[in-house]
């Protein structure tokens, strides 16, 4: 006998809303988060929005570090009391943690070694290699007299202006593909909508996206390939105008 299709509900939880889907479902579903959410306030607005959901397990994509399901830092604009909630024990349910650049990225994967960099307050990022997927904090490294994340997060956005601050992400984009080999990179973030259009190359990712990720969390790495959900939550991805990284 095949392998039961389990029914996941995807958990995207932000600094704005808490956005929620689950298998079979076409229309996600939100509510409000900001500095006062804690975890019990977030699995409790979650089980309400999606009591009428059938779901075996959970997804959760989390903004901050995680390690093995568990998260290890404190997010930055929810309320505190993450590191060490017990989610699994909240929901009644298995449930797999993951840092929500990281869901994002592996619901953007199309096969290959992509990078996925995640254009926000920060700098997100996250890296799939055949499906398997590698957490990152390119943001964290030096450049110039600070760091990746202060040019390309939403200080340098600020300071530095539309324009040199895409030039920035563009200088920085090709260093990546040559460092690391890419077959693929997605841009994605609330301020990638501050891109005219995608550096050349890449590709511009979804905010729903993440919600794929959260599904295929659930899947092999060896069968993480094109997901035919991309479809239904976003359409098609933009593409950039130029040619596809390469080695």
């Amino acid at each position: 006998m095949g392998r039961k299709l389990l029914n996941v509900l995807a958990v995207d939880v932000g600094g704005t809303n808490v956005k929620i889907l689950a298998t079979g479902q076409k229309e996600p579903r939100r509510f409000p988060s900001g500095p006062t959410l804690t975890p019990q306030q977030m699995v409790a607005g979650v089980k309400e929005l999606a009591a009428d959901w059938k779901y075996d397990v959970v997804s959760i994509g989390y903004p901050g570090r995680v390690v093995e399901d568990r998260v290890v830092t404190e997010p930055r604009n929810l309320a505190p009391g993450w590191v060490g909630f017990d989610f699994a024990a909240a929901f009644g349910r298995p449930v797999k943690v993951i840092n929500d650049a990281a869901m994002q990225a592996l619901g953007s994967y199309n096969g290959g070694t992509m990078l996925f960099l995640g254009l926000g307050t920060g700098l997100g990022s996250a890296l799939v290699v055949r499906g398997h997927i590698v957490p990152m904090e390119l943001g964290a490294l030096s450049y110039g007299k600070v760091t990746i994340e202060d040019y390309l997060g939403a200080r340098g956005l600020h300071k530095l202006g539309k324009k040199k601050w895409r030039t920035t992400l563009e200088l920085l984009v090709a260093r990546f593909v040559s460092a690391l080999f890419l077959d693929d990179v997605v841009i994605g973030g609330g301020n990638a909508k501050k891109l005219e259009e995608a550096p050349p190359g890449c590709r511009l990712g979804h905010n729903a996206y993440a919600f794929v990720g959260g599904f295929r969390l659930w899947e092999p790495a060896t069968r993480r390939k094109p997901h035919t959900l991309q479809r239904s939550v976003h359409d098609q991805p933009n593409k950039a105008k130029g040619s596809r990284p390469g080695r």
